[in-house]
């Protein structure tokens, strides 16, 4: 599978890569949000030293920014997504990744209205991993 970049995305990923020194593994643009994946050990160089390097693309993008550590284990993948919330366990069970969420605030969260950030969660996993989701 290839992905397309327009003109804006690309410009953004040289941005960043330029301003972090951080190689950026894909982005994905929803609503005014851009998400980055960096590549494995990266992050703490792609945020920077109290967050500066978020703050300054936040503001000369005028959009919310996050930053997301790349994994080749799928669990520790979907972890790094679902950062800063707390997840009590996620695990594989055959061609599923099971997401046990403690309490119904933090599983409507998850969730979101009409399912829509699981689906955006699905979305972003299944670019990388033959795995489907699941909250429990």
């Amino acid at each position: 599978m290839t992905i397309k970049y327009d003109a804006d995305v690309i410009n953004f990923i040289n941005f960043f890569e330029k301003l972090t020194k951080a190689s950026v593994k894909d982005v994905i643009l929803k609503d005014d949000r851009l998400t980055f994946i960096v590549n494995e050990g990266q992050l703490r160089k792609a945020i920077g030293k109290n967050g500066v390097n978020v703050r300054k693309l936040e503001h000369m993008f005028k959009r919310r920014i996050r930053v997301v550590e790349f994994s080749s284990d799928v669990c520790e993948f979907v972890k790094n997504l679902l950062m800063p919330l707390e997840i009590s366990n996620i695990y594989k069970e055959n061609e599923m990744v099971k997401i046990k969420a403690d309490g119904l605030r933090l599983k409507s969260i998850l969730i979101g209205r009409d399912r829509r950030n699981l689906n955006h969660l699905k979305d972003i996993v299944k670019k990388y991993f033959k795995y489907d989701l699941e909250v429990i």
